[in-house]
């Protein structure tokens, strides 16, 4: 195996904890701040009209963009499907109660005029109400929530439920921080932001497990130290491996990010951001929650192996 990282390392990662915990705290609550005040969402959690549309010869993506903007469809989606010979694009636009049934009209008169009439092809238009989209928005957040469920029950199954809490805190601070620059950028959260979030989610609780299943083994190795110091030698070991997965996994989404095109950009945005903020997470948000329940709720592993010792 490559190591990026010499083995047998000695990162006092625990005697860090105090900085990261005051760093996370700030960025959690700065996001939920910018979530609930400046997120953007999308036509499907909105209501609007998604319409698509085949041009006779190539149109840019810009020019589209720029021809919805000087019609006053503000916050319009344009992004090519297929491929680049059909000259196909799906166009999303914003619309209120009352323009839903006028929205698609007034779109396709824009087009025409701006391109000609014989130029373009209306091949399909969806409506979405904003009463529809509201509940699309809310069911969305749910299956976040009932992958943390699962995640937990699962986590507190494979170790003990005393990790579970520390799993959980680095899914919630990962899914905050996302969410929180995708509001203070102007990122639209769509289907697609939900989807790679779920991935984040998934990516994020694997590399938790790496370092737990960790920890578990040297509570059995090193019964005489405390649990900081079994995190400390835990993390130490498999960060040559966190390292070198990580860095390989945010070179492909950054790749895919940059060069990817438009139709799958924010995707790629929320995975690399994942990517990133779950490292992190894994080390300095997980492993200090369970050393914290640890202390308060329950029996330092240093105790435990003295009355197993002893008897």
């Amino acid at each position: 195996m490559i190591e990026i990282i010499k083995n047998k390392t000695e990162i006092k990662f625990t005697g860090m904890f105090g900085v990261t915990a005051i760093i996370s705290t700030v960025l959690v609550l700065g996001s939920l701040f910018l979530i609930f005040s400046k997120m953007k969402y999308g036509v499907d959690f909105r209501g609007g009209a998604e319409v698509q549309v085949k041009f006779a010869d190539s149109v840019t993506v810009k020019d589209i963009r720029n021809s919805l903007s000087v019609a006053g469809f503000d916050g319009a989606s344009v992004q090519t499907i297929g491929d680049e010979s059909d000259h196909e694009v799906l166009i999303k636009v914003q619309a209120k109660e009352g323009e839903l049934n006028q929205v698609e009209a007034r779109l396709e008169d824009n087009l025409e005029k701006t391109f000609g009439s014989d130029q373009v092809e209306v091949r399909k238009v969806d409506i979405v109400g904003p009463k529809a989209g509201a509940e699309l928005r809310v069911s969305g957040f749910q299956a976040m929530g009932y992958a943390l469920i699962a995640i937990m029950v699962y986590i507190g199954l494979r170790f003990d439920f005393k990790y579970s809490p520390g799993a959980i805190g680095a899914l919630f601070h990962d899914v905050s921080i996302i969410l929180g620059i995708f509001a203070l950028t102007g990122t639209e959260f769509t289907l697609q932001t939900v989807a790679a979030l779920l991935a984040v989610i998934g990516y994020s609780v694997n590399d938790t497990v790496i370092v737990y299943d960790r920890v578990r083994e040297n509570e059995l190795n090193m019964p005489g130290k405390t649990l900081a110091q079994q995190i400390d030698r835990s993390v130490n070991e498999t960060l040559s491996r966190t390292v070198l997965t990580s860095g390989t996994t945010l070179f492909i989404s950054g790749a895919m990010f940059i060069f990817g095109g438009e139709a799958i950009k924010s995707f790629f945005f929320a995975i690399t951001l994942g990517v990133l903020v779950g490292t992190y997470s894994s080390i300095f948000v997980a492993a200090p929650i369970t050393l914290l329940f640890d202390r308060l709720f329950g029996e330092t592993t240093s105790n435990v192996a003295k009355k197993a010792s002893q008897h």
